[in-house]
């Protein structure tokens, strides 16, 4: 399953949540749009992982929690803290990263 974050508190899912993958989007990012449906077929076959689609431009607070500085940014979290991040419209690329937090 994804979750669309509706209010700035990426910090409280990532906390609450074993594994969490996040998307940073906006939806002015072409993208972003692509890399959507692909995020969300993922989700479907990791059912042990959070996945999040955080607005980087809506909420800053949870934009910090990785350094976003291109989107789509990808950021993986592990108990509460960061992993590893990629920027990255291929989804073997995407793939790659949520493998190595969930091989852990």
């Amino acid at each position: 399953m994804v979750k669309e974050l509706e209010q700035d508190n990426l910090q409280e899912v990532v906390t609450d949540n074993e594994t969490v993958v996040v998307q940073y989007s906006a939806s002015w990012c072409g993208n972003c749009r692509i890399m959507k449906p692909k995020v969300k077929k993922l989700a479907s076959e990791l059912e042990d992982v959070t996945f999040v689609i955080a607005d980087a431009e809506k909420f800053p607070e949870s934009r910090k929690l990785a350094t976003v500085d291109n989107l789509p940014t990808f950021a993986t979290f592990k108990k509460g803290a960061f992993v590893n991040q990629v920027q990255t419209n291929k989804f073997d690329v995407l793939k790659d990263l949520v493998n190595e937090v969930t091989s852990n």
